[in-house]
């Protein structure tokens, strides 16, 4: 049998694999992030005084630099599945914008918070509460972002899935912004970012795992 009728016996019986498509991705990614957040505000669980505080800098804050965030961070990974792109500028780009988040905390603190003792400020009893929460927000992301990594054909797929991780946070960092009572920039500076840490290292430890390294 020549090689080309082996080939071809091998592959008569495959199945044609679907294109990718970023816009669909996307859209998937969009999709469950709406219906995380519809389901967890239809729980009952947003901040009673949204309305009073929808206006204020300090929330403008929270949530604009969070969704942009979450956007961005989920567009460069969605990019960095491609065998052609190189994961490492979209890391160093989703990390400048969130350094450029934390630095503008400066400018929406609420008046008095800056002269609180600093154990009152992080609160590190519903701090960590939060962080845990934010974590817990990120895993339905973190799962399908998997699964279109493990779809696609990554050629640094630990800096695709630390990416993925950095995506799936900042999207449930921003669910949780909606339901968070605290107003003081350090405290969503200290555990808003604990939480984000820890779902970037946990994606970082298992999304890569069925990948040959």
């Amino acid at each position: 049998m020549s090689s080309e009728s082996l080939i071809a016996d091998l592959s008569s019986e495959l199945a044609p694999v679907q294109r990718r498509s970023m816009l669909r991705e996307g859209g998937l990614i969009l999709a469950l992030g709406v219906v995380e957040l519809a389901l967890f505000l239809g729980l009952g669980l947003m901040r009673p005084d949204m309305s009073h505080m929808a206006g204020s800098p300090f929330l403008m804050w929270r949530v604009g630099s969070l969704g942009l965030l979450a956007v961005v961070a989920c567009v460069l990974a969605i990019r960095s599945f491609s065998p052609t792109v190189q994961p490492r500028r979209g890391l160093m780009l989703a990390c400048a914008l969130a350094i450029l988040a934390i630095l503008g905390s400066v400018f929406v603190a609420p008046e008095g918070v800056s002269e609180r003792p600093l154990l009152d400020r992080i609160n590190p009893a519903s701090g960590m509460i939060c962080a845990a929460s934010i974590f817990v927000l990120s895993l339905p992301i973190m799962a399908l972002l998997g699964v279109l990594m493990r779809r696609a054909a990554p050629t640094q797929p630990r800096l695709s899935a630390l990416g993925s991780g950095i995506a799936a946070g900042a999207c449930g960092a921003f669910v949780f912004a909606f339901c968070c009572p605290f107003n003081d920039p350090l405290y969503v500076v200290v555990w808003y970012t604990s939480g984000c840490a820890a779902v970037a290292a946990f994606a970082r430890w298992c999304l890569p795992r069925r990948f040959r390294l």
